[in-house]
Parts: C-alpha cells; structure tokens; sequence
C-alpha cells in the first residue's frame, strides 16, 4: 500500500495595520512519499508571494507544461488557473491586494499578470526579497514565522499608496454583486472611461471588462465548491444569462470544462478553498478556520 500524503493548511490574519493590503497569510505544509507529486489547479487570483522550504513547487499559468520555479515565486494577478504540484515542502503563501501592490510593488500589474517570476531577482519585488532569508530558521513554527512577516512588513508601513481612495472603492464595487457591466462600475467610481481603465490596469492588472467576468466567474465558482449540492446550475450568479455562458468562461478562465474540474480530487485546493473564496468576496476572512488540514 502506498502511504498517503498530508497537506496542512495554517492561517493567520495580518496584523491590523497591513489587512488593507494582503489577503492573509498562510502555511502549507506537504508530506508526500518519495518520489511523489501532488498537483492540483488554483482558481483565478490577486498578486501572490510564495516562500518554499525544501523543493520549490513546478507551475504553470494556464495551458502547457509545468516547468520548475523558485524558493520564492511571485504572480501579478492572475485570470488563467496556476496548475501546480508539489513535494514533500513547506509553502508560506501571501496573497496581496490591490492596495498592497500599489503600496508594495512599483511595477503595474498588467505587465505581471499572468506570470510567475523569481522574486529574489525581479525588482518589482524587492521589498518582499528579505523575507527569503528570515522566514525559515529551523525551528518550523507557524506562529512565529507569521509574526517575522508582520514584523517585516510593518517596517514598510510608512510607504505611501498612490489614488488609495481610488483603488479601494474600485475594489469594493467589483467585488459587489450588483455591479456588472463597465458601465455601472463607471457610474459608481465617477470616472471616465479611460481613467478607471488606467486605473484597473495599473492596480488590479486587467480590464474593467475583464475583471466584472472573472469576480462573477469566482462568485459562481464559490457557490459550487462551498456547497457542491447546488450543482453547477444552482451556482450560477446572477449576473450570467444562461449556463452556456458559465460553460464558455469556466474553459477561458479554468483551460477545462466544469464537469472535468469538479470530478477532480483537489488535494491542496481544499484546505485552502475557504481563503480563495474569501480573495473573491464570498466569505469573510473571519469566517476562517485557524487551521484546515487534509490527507488523502
């Protein structure tokens, strides 16, 4: 019998200060047998930092063949899957909002979506290099190796973030349910079209077009996998006129049907599933657990 593999999943909240500007933090510990890969498929996201100890992950945004990547990988906002797999490692992930990129990270987000890079190398990244070398010390604990990323973090506190007001009422009318089309999210900013376009692009990485499809794809797919009783006609948000529409977008955004995405394991997503689903505006981030586990 083969033994199994474990994935275990600890979340921890930013500190007050920082929660504007990321996600949360999160650890993912992998125990595989030797010789074994786990792979799995993340949904669409925001910018995200991951710092490995032991083999750094292979991936791939979109279609085509993994290819190995680095102890500290960094993605803009994605609107293709990242297909990934994993050995036996530890994963800290960080997921960074729109705010936090444009306090953190001089470059626009459009020229980094849907890229993976070197961290330690790309100077958009530079701020978040010097977490390579104090995150892991040995001693594997969760809660302390959090607090060193707080703490890191907190020292850049002072940096200032550009059309702040902006970004942030942007981000809240995407992420709200009533808004779908450019032009009501226009409306609801009070900008010109090519101002909120400037804007999204620099800040959010796409489209104002693209970004209303991807959060009503995400909302969908939140429903789904938070209660896969619905089934993917019960899912739907309301924003989609029919399931062939879905159909279309779940193949753009996912690089497969729903019917082949739903039938797969999913042993890495699932632990984390609640923490993508608060990214995309389905739950809130109090509503996670300290820690999710999973073995196969």
């Amino acid at each position: 019998m083969t033994p199994a593999s474990t994935i275990t999943v600890h979340f921890f909240q930013p500190s007050p200060a920082l929660r504007p500007y990321f996600t949360a933090f999160y650890l993912t510990e992998i125990v595989t047998p030797p010789g074994t890969l786990v792979d799995d498929y993340l949904h669409p996201e925001w910018a995200a930092l991951r710092f490995t100890q032991g083999t750094p992950p292979i991936a791939s945004v979109g279609p085509g063949p993994m290819r190995p990547q680095w102890p500290f990988v960094a993605n803009g906002p994605t609107s293709k899957t990242i297909h990934f797999g994993v050995e036996t490692s530890r994963i800290w992930g960080i997921g960074l909002q729109p705010l936090g990129w444009a306090k953190f990270v001089p470059a626009p987000a459009n020229f980094l979506a849907n890229v993976t890079v070197d961290g330690a190398t790309h100077p958009a990244f530079e701020r978040f290099a010097p977490l390579r070398d104090i995150l892991f010390n040995g001693a594997d604990d969760p809660a302390a190796e959090a607090a060193r990323i707080n703490a890191h973090m907190e020292t850049l506190a002072d940096l200032p973030v550009p059309n702040d007001t902006q970004i942030a009422a942007c981000h809240a009318a995407v992420l709200d349910p009533h808004v779908g089309t450019v032009s009501e999210l226009r409306e609801r900013l009070g900008l010109p079209v090519h101002s909120l376009e400037r804007l999204t692009r620099r800040y959010f990485g796409f489209s104002p077009k693209l970004l209303l499809r991807r959060q009503r794809f995400l909302r969908s797919v939140a429903q789904f996998m938070l209660d896969p009783s619905l089934k993917w006609i019960g899912a739907l948000d309301g924003q989609y006129h029919d399931q062939a529409q879905f159909v279309r977008d779940f193949k753009n955004f996912m690089g497969m049907s729903p019917r082949r995405y739903a039938a797969m394991p999913h042993p890495i997503l699932r632990p984390i599933l609640r923490q993508r689903m608060a990214d995309a505006g389905a739950l809130e981030p109090t509503d996670l657990p300290t820690v999710a586990r999973y073995a196969d």
